[in-house]
């Protein structure tokens, strides 16, 4: 089976699905694409039983596919710079001081309190992980998923400004989390010797400030470029390679791909560079483009991330450890919040129980996975990825679907407009 087929393939599925979760299921896309391919591959392990053909050609399709590669080096930029595209620049740079240090603050905070409770919360299950991986699990669980968090919170009917400090918070806190995760990855490696503070703070200074530079770099080359021609054709495929050649440069010197892709569409998205860029077909064309892209690589991320259940270790201990884990990764969202909402709710118009709605909504998705897959045997790759699955799949399903319930009872009437 060649790269064609399996790429067909997925569409097929993904198009399959698709249409039942909006004929019969008519749940969120991000959502009902997840459950149905969950509910598929469950039916092809139990048909495996009296015919296995189907199951074998699942798992050949998922080991063709390296998924932390195809969405960390690849369908992450596209899927951030589309986010970041048409994200509300004047309400996200309103509230750029909150979103900053739910990002940063919030994430450092997030991965040492969720890394501390495992560590002394795994022996009641009875597992021993050593604190250094615990804390490199709450390095990769920290992070909301703002492909999740994009998808669902469009139907949530979250309020506007309470919907800008999550969705800018899950566009930046992504690359920071990343970040944060190669950073403890590279301490805890069996074959690091002699890290010192030093250079964990020129790899943190070098992935994120390297990369929003080469972001703010990219939208000034871009808007430069589409500001000299009207021809929405070539504007549209010059958006296309500012993405695909910034993501190689990126690579290339080692810098955050993800966050040089946010800071390159909130540049190229806001409406003053429009205006003097873009004409108003243009605008259109590149925005229906974008709008398209970022629906395809949804669609076909969560029906990856359903089959991904294929790769799991089904030991009860890692899958009740799963279901210990989803409090204690709630818990620490909550807390690490404490501080920044409370330092800013007096300075910014902040919504009643804004916590509590951030903590909820904050969803987990496929960064998480992705990087879980990342781990090597001797950092516990399995248990942690049962756990992270367990984790992911309550906050998409659970979370999600609920998120828009509890914006209604715990938001006041007059502030959701």
């Amino acid at each position: 089976m060649d790269l064609f087929t399996i790429i067909t393939v997925l569409v097929f599925l993904s198009a399959l699905f698709g249409y039942i979760n909006v004929r019969f299921l008519k749940l969120p896309n991000t959502i009902g694409l997840m459950v149905i391919t969950i509910l598929f591959t469950l039916g092809v392990f139990a048909l495996s039983y009296i015919d296995p053909t189907l199951l074998n050609a699942e798992r050949y399709i998922l080991s063709q596919i390296d998924f932390k590669t195809v969405l960390l080096d690849i369908m992450l930029s596209f899927l951030l710079f589309a986010g970041a595209l048409h994200t509300d620049f004047e309400q996200l740079k309103k509230h750029r001081w909150p979103i900053i240090s739910f990002a940063t603050l919030g994430v450092l905070t997030s991965t040492f309190l969720v890394g501390t409770l495992m560590f002394y919360g795994l022996p009641v299950v009875g597992l021993e992980v050593s604190f250094i991986q615990c804390l490199l699990f709450g390095a990769l669980i920290s992070p909301t998923d703002p492909i999740a968090v994009l998808g669902i919170l469009k139907t949530a009917g979250v309020p506007k400004r309470l919907e800008t400090k999550i969705v800018g918070e899950s566009l930046f806190n992504d690359g920071v989390g990343v970040v944060v995760f190669l950073t403890i990855y590279k301490i805890a490696s069996p074959s690091a010797t002699g890290v010192t503070a030093l250079d964990v703070v020129k790899l943190f200074g070098v992935e994120v400030f390297g990369g929003i530079i080469l972001g703010f770099m990219l939208g000034w080359v871009t808007y430069r470029l589409m500001r000299q021609i009207d021809d929405y054709d070539i504007e549209v495929i010059i958006t296309l390679a500012t993405v695909m050649t910034g993501t190689v440069i990126a690579h290339y010197f080692h810098v955050s791909a993800p966050l040089a892709m946010v800071v390159a569409g909130l540049f190229i998205g806001n409406d003053k560079m429009r205006d003097s860029a873009m004409s108003e077909n243009t605008t259109i064309y590149v925005d229906k483009f974008w709008e398209l892209i970022d629906i395809l690589l949804n669609t076909l991320l969560f029906v990856l991330l359903g089959m991904e259940i294929l790769v799991l270790t089904f030991d009860i201990n890692f899958i009740l450890a799963g279901i210990l884990t989803i409090p204690i990764v709630l818990l620490c969202r909550y807390l690490s919040l404490l501080l920044p909402i409370s330092f800013f709710k007096n300075k910014l118009d902040f919504v009643p129980r804004t916590n509590l709605i951030m903590t909820w909504g904050g969803l987990r998705g496929a960064i998480s996975i992705a990087l879980a897959l990342g781990l090597t045997e001797d950092m516990n790759r399995d248990l942690f990825l049962v756990i992270t699955y367990v984790v992911v799949v309550f906050s998409i399903i659970a979370q999600g679907l609920t998120v828009g319930n509890l914006v209604k009872k715990v938001a006041e009437p007059k502030i959701t407009e």
